[in-house]
């Protein structure tokens, strides 16, 4: 069992996220909602795995990474986005980035994520 943060700025995308985690026996110990709120979330549960969205308030996804792996090169994080174009994909896996994944989310594609990146 993991414990997650799941940031994302959708509420439907967080709660379709935590439903699919929870059902596989995970445990999501914070959810966030903008890329601040993430890494400080980060730092006070310092969950085993992230899921990231991109697109976020106040600090993007790509730059919370930074941030993140900045405090913990051994962060395991998960960019989940609506954009799947390569050049941000490789920005993504450049930043820190474990893996990367494109909405709509589909369950088996991030359980496998999960499962490669854990």
């Amino acid at each position: 069992m993991a414990r997650i943060l799941i940031a994302d700025d959708s509420v439907v995308v967080r709660e379709y996220i935590k439903q699919t985690l929870e059902r596989a026996g995970h445990q999501v110990i914070a959810e966030a909602t903008t890329g601040y709120e993430a890494y400080h979330q980060y730092l006070t549960h310092r969950p085993d795995l992230i899921t990231m969205d991109i697109n976020m308030p106040e600090l993007n996804g790509i730059e919370t990474v930074k941030l993140i792996v900045k405090e913990n090169h051994a962060a395991k994080i998960i960019i989940v986005s609506t954009y799947g174009l390569k050049p941000l994909v490789f920005e993504a896996i450049k930043a820190g980035a474990s893996d990367y994944i494109t909405k709509p989310v589909d369950e088996d594609k991030l359980l496998g994520a999960m499962a490669n990146v854990l």
